[in-house]
């Protein structure tokens, strides 16, 4: 009697549920450390919020055990963490600031309800990842579609400067921040098909092997419609998204560093086009490389607002409720790094950073473990357009490079983002159920085994 013995992996479900007692525990301390400190009490409405928030990260969790219960355990509980820590900042300055009704957390709190629909949705819905492969010209269109809505006259918002926000009513949405997950899908699925040619070596110069000439079409094509975000919609922060997400994805689907070259050359070429050209992107070159002189002061005195605001915090902080965060404008927005610098210290932006790091990590694990082309393109899109997304932003509150406009994913005010990054979670969260679920089994007869009786033991 011959015995086949396989190995079938945990699903780690019980250490992804003890991970979110964590980080639902984490949040409720902080939540009820930032009443103390304002109030002296704890916030009357601590235990709601707190059964909202277990009820939310619940349900995901019961449909992972339900509809993918080898995803990833991990990427689950650091979403709801720093999801969570957002909205008690967001809390914090609407008692900083007087907002009455719950002000911006309330809206934020439904936003991550939206949010947490949608991933279940895809859970639920997307039972393979590689259906999507089916919509990959679909995707492009609507993606495209997006991004051009907010040039529609009587649709679209100028806010700041920049023309990427629609408007109905009282409600505001930016398109963008779906366009970039519908455009990860179109270049996965473009890329997984036609990485062989765009993979060919051209000549060699100053040895870098170039791709062929009649290659360079995409990149081109990408670098010009990024251009025309840039353009069209002042908007810097989603031009240098759409552009660096494809040239990401452009070297993980060819392994060729030439395409990063070109890549950065083009962006190059196009910033300094786009200094040369506008005003709003002069005006943030100069906030960037001169902040405290008297001509960038005259402009805005956000980015020094907000570089204050983390010297005072300095290496541990003020303590949650016990800085001045709010005297930073957009300090729930685009600037809540700085916000949390304040009042958590570099100590806590770094622990922050951290979870951010091993989110994008998983995500790039679950790309190297799944076993299809197109899965492999897309789940590393998706995490590097989180990557990417934290770079601009800690790099723009830091001075690294100029402020771009970009929210930070999860933490910061926004509904459209928050949205955005819920689905990317349900996206990967899928892609990483395929790709640590075991193979299908091999029957014996195709290991050229006898007739004999067979006995498979599964080892768990």
């Amino acid at each position: 009697m011959a015995t086949i013995t396989t190995v079938v992996p945990r699903t780690r479900r019980g250490v992804e549920l003890v991970l979110l007692v964590f980080a639902v525990g984490i949040v409720l301390v902080a939540y009820a450390n930032v009443g103390l400190a304002v109030d002296g009490e704890l916030p009357p409405s601590m235990v709601s919020y707190g059964v909202g928030l277990i009820v939310l990260v619940g349900a995901v969790h019961l449909m992972l055990r339900w509809k993918a219960s080898y995803a990833d355990p991990v990427m689950l509980p650091i979403a709801t963490l720093l999801n969570g820590l957002g909205l008690v900042m967001i809390h914090r300055l609407d008692l900083a600031e007087d907002r009455s009704g719950g002000g911006m957390a309330a809206r934020q709190l439904i936003w991550m309800t939206i949010g947490v629909a949608i991933c279940l949705a895809i859970l639920y819905v997307i039972r393979d990842h590689r259906m999507l492969q089916r919509y990959t010209f679909t995707a492009m269109l609507v993606g495209l579609g997006l991004l051009l809505l907010p040039l529609v006259p009587g649709l679209g918002k100028n806010i700041n400067g920049s023309r990427i926000w629609i408007g109905v009513g009282s409600l505001s949405f930016q398109p963008g921040e779906l366009a970039k997950i519908l455009l990860a899908i179109f270049f996965a699925g473009y890329l997984v098909q036609t990485r062989d040619s765009l993979a060919l070596v051209g000549r060699k110069v100053l040895g870098i092997s170039f791709p062929r000439a009649r290659d360079l079409g995409p990149i081109i094509v990408a670098w010009l419609a990024s251009l025309a975000v840039l353009i069209f919609e002042r908007d810097l922060g989603s031009s240098l998204l759409f552009f660096g997400l494809f040239v990401a994805m452009l070297y993980v689907a060819t392994e060729r560093k030439s395409w990063i070259f070109i890549g950065f050359v083009l962006f190059v070429a196009g910033s300094y086009l786009a200094y040369l050209m506008f005003g709003h992107v002069q005006r943030r070159v100069l906030l960037w490389l001169h902040p405290f002189s008297q001509k960038a002061l005259e402009v805005s005195d956000q980015l020094v607002r907000g570089l204050f605001g983390m010297a005072d915090g300095g290496l541990l902080g003020t303590g949650l409720g016990r800085g001045h965060p709010d005297l930073t404008y957009y300090a729930e927005s685009d600037f809540i790094v700085p916000s949390f610098g304040e009042e958590i210290g570099l100590v806590g932006v770094f622990a922050l950073l951290l979870l951010y790091l091993i989110f994008v990590e998983r995500g790039l694990r679950t790309a190297l473990g799944v076993r299809d082309g197109y899965g492999k393109l897309l789940a590393s899109g998706l995490a590097f357009t989180v990557a990417l997304q934290c770079f601009v932003v800690v790099g723009g509150v830091t001075r690294v490079i100029p402020l771009t406009g970009l929210t930070m994913p999860f933490l910061s005010a926004g509904g459209s983002s928050l949205v955005a990054n819920w689905a990317i979670l349900g996206l990967l969260l899928r892609i990483s159920d395929q790709a640590r679920r075991p193979a299908p089994a091999i029957e014996p007869t195709n290991l050229g085994l006898d007739d004999a009786p067979t006995e498979v033991v599964k080892l768990r």
